[in-house]
């Protein structure tokens, strides 16, 4: 049976999340609402879900139908019902067995903090408005350890059943410019809420509201009491990419299992 891949983009202010819920908007809804229409019953999977208020640039979503379909006019025909809040990138027929979960390899996430003294209007819905300076050095010497495979259960909501053991690859923090900070990590898969814990655990320890030298304790502490619940808000945060192959100019550095 032919698979498809969706290249989709979403701005998620509007949305209680990507996955379908019961009464309320989300992009899965939104999305297979659309698909609907065109192919009744169409089940889809996605690489990655992403909470309420969290944008994308590169979700993929992928599904299974018994015919050959128009990919130009499916991309122009999804377009003209979703757009402006969700756009369909690309319509593409994927190799057989693809699946936009379980095939994908990495995710890279992009958070972005307006570290200006007044908050600039125009990024009010895509960053943090943080307005006590933030040391780029120090933001880096924290995510400097969430690199490797660790159990993140102090960053992440606790699902039954569920590890919280993830492989990160690697972090960055940088200036994008004399203003905007922007966080960037790329792991094989993350737990709910985890890049705005980590997030949060950064800026705490950038406003000198934690030591640095607490960092590794607080990691191993797999407590979610051990950072005082600080958790970013979702607005600032992006799926920005998922990969389907090695992670391009990267090393990874593993380390061993906890």
């Amino acid at each position: 049976m032919p698979v498809y891949r969706l290249d989709i983009a979403y701005d998620g202010s509007g949305f209680r999340g990507y996955a379908r819920q019961l009464r309320v908007r989300t992009v899965q809804g939104d999305l297979e609402t659309a698909l609907h229409k065109i192919l009744p019953g169409i089940g889809t999977v996605v690489a990655g879900r992403t909470d309420a208020g969290v944008h994308a640039d590169g979700q993929v979503v992928s599904f299974e139908v018994d015919q050959v379909l128009d990919t130009d006019r499916l991309l122009r025909s999804l377009n003209k019902m979703l757009n402006p809040e969700i756009a369909v990138g690309a319509v593409s027929v994927a190799a057989d067995g693809f699946n936009a979960r379980f095939s994908a390899t990495y995710r890279t996430y992009r958070y972005r903090i307006d570290n200006g003294r007044v908050l600039d209007p125009s990024w009010r819905w895509r960053a943090w408005h943080v307005d006590q300076t933030l040391d780029i050095a120090v933001l880096r010497s924290v995510s400097d350890h969430f690199v490797g495979r660790h159990n993140f259960a102090t960053f992440c909501r606790a699902v039954e059943g569920r590890t919280t053991v993830r492989d990160v690859i690697s972090t960055d923090w940088r200036n994008l410019d004399d203003r905007m900070l922007e966080f960037e990590v790329v792991a094989s898969s993350f737990c709910q809420q985890m890049v705005r814990s980590l997030v949060g655990l950064c800026v705490e320890v950038g406003l000198g509201k934690i030591d640095p030298s607490e960092v590794p304790r607080i990691i191993e502490a797999r407590d979610r009491a051990a950072t005082d619940g600080a958790v970013a808000p979702p607005h600032g945060l992006t799926l920005w990419k998922v990969g389907y192959g090695e992670v391009a100019g990267r090393e990874s550095r593993l380390a061993s299992p906890d």
